[in-house]
């Protein structure tokens, strides 16, 4: 693609690597969980807690929500991140959460590790700009009716300002079809990986907004090659104030976690099947070391 001076693929297929925290995103399978939105101290780290114990690497958890209503929960603000800092001393979890403001982005990175940009504002430039400044991690949400070329072009917004710490993250796209929230496309796995040198994520979650679509989608989406996962988890869904109906409880999120551990090892099976046979170990055991040692 014309004009991607810094997102675009290496000629030598190199790709980048993002350490937040400890955790490497762009080596085996990281992902991060936790509830759409911080709504309680007590609902936030008991969430943190059943997360960890999982296996995510990472917790999410909105403070700001921009929402369809300007009527609905919009989140807790700074009491919000206060509460996620806390769930991050008491678990150890690194905290992604979304900015929406140009004027956030300062304050708000002081309590978070990723900067989540999300789909409204993909072309906000004035934050993708800002964003990029601030030197944080950047989680970058694709548009839900931007094309492929458009949402590269917003990371090279944040890597101008001389930021690459950029993950790209699917969320689904707004088509004809009525019977999920959005068209999770999948096939941006490929295409990212082909046209960047950056990671890439997928949210089953929002990309379906069906509860029992979000396992199917999560497995389809590690075995397309996605280097992590985005999902929703609440310590009980029916009493969350936002996205109630697409948010796993623990005991679900924990058997997706054992199915997306087995599926990744078998998929690094399959990409060292064509080489000598101890060419596929290492790469299997970089993909169990994204996950506690007590899952299986």
């Amino acid at each position: 693609m014309k004009d991607l001076k810094l997102t675009g693929a290496r000629p030598e297929g190199e790709k980048t690597v993002i350490e937040i925290a400890g955790v490497r995103v762009g080596e085996g399978l990281v992902v991060i969980a936790g509830p759409c939105s911080v709504e309680t101290e007590d609902q936030t780290i008991r969430t943190a807690v059943a997360v960890k114990e999982a296996g995510a690497a990472m917790l999410r958890g909105g403070a700001f929500k921009p929402r369809t209503s300007p009527y609905a929960f919009q989140g807790l603000g700074l009491k919000g991140l206060k509460i996620l800092d806390k769930a991050r001393r008491e678990t150890g979890l690194p905290i992604v959460t979304e900015v929406v403001d140009t004027r956030d982005v300062s304050w708000v990175g002081e309590y978070a590790d990723v900067l989540q940009i999300g789909a409204r504002n993909m072309q906000n430039f004035s934050l993708l700009r800002e964003a990029g400044k601030s030197g944080k991690p950047i989680l970058l949400k694709r548009g839900m009716h931007s094309t492929l070329e458009e949402w590269l072009n917003c990371a090279e917004y944040i890597l101008a300002e001389g930021n690459g710490l950029v993950i790209f993250c699917e969320r689904g796209i707004r088509t004809f079809e009525t019977f999920t929230r959005n068209t999770l496309d999948l096939s941006m796995i490929p295409a990212v990986h082909s046209q960047s040198h950056l990671p890439i994520f997928v949210d089953p979650s929002h990309g379906t907004g069906i509860l029992g679509m979000i396992e199917p989608m999560s497995l389809a989406a590690v075995a397309a090659g996605v280097d992590g996962l985005e999902i929703e988890v609440h310590i009980d869904p029916a009493s969350a104030l936002s996205d109630k109906d697409q948010q796993l409880t623990p005991a679900a999120f924990t058997r997706l976690m054992k199915k997306l551990r087995a599926l990744r090892l078998f998929m690094d099976g399959l990409s060292g099947s064509d080489g000598p046979a101890s060419e596929s170990i290492p790469r299997a055991r970089r993909s169990a070391e994204a996950f506690p040692d007590g899952m299986d």
